[in-house]
């Protein structure tokens, strides 16, 4: 198994610790109860994205017989922005619950992936 299939597949892993880690605690302690977006997150984008992106990358057919898995630095840079993508969510998600503020919003905005775009006309 390639290092790329590999790693996706043991960060969903981890995600999925962390992610019944914080439903633990959100049921645990209701204070808690703000973290519960970064939860859902978590599990969703963290454990079943990356784990289904692991698993593609291993199993769909190859590319060709030298890039048999495609570009590999692009499937790197897709993990690269994911991860970041939701650890500025980790971050970002329970200061907007507790105060309302600019930088957890563009926290946000950063962690979707940029600023809105015009739709096409």
């Amino acid at each position: 198994m390639p290092l790329i299939v590999r790693t996706y597949i043991k960060t969903a892993l981890v995600y999925l610790v962390v992610s019944l880690l914080l439903a633990l605690a959100i049921t645990a302690n209701p204070a808690w109860s703000l973290l519960r977006p970064v939860y859902i997150h978590l599990l969703i984008v963290g454990w079943i994205t990356q784990l289904i992106m692991g698993v593609a990358l291993w199993m769909f057919p190859k590319y060709s017989k030298t890039l048999p898995r495609g570009n590999e630095k692009l499937a790197w840079g897709i993990y690269a922005a994911l991860n970041l993508g939701l650890l500025l969510r980790g971050i970002g998600e329970p200061i907007i619950e507790y105060q309302r503020s600019p930088v957890a919003g563009w926290l946000l905005v950063i962690s979707a992936g940029g600023p809105p775009r015009p739709a096409p006309r």
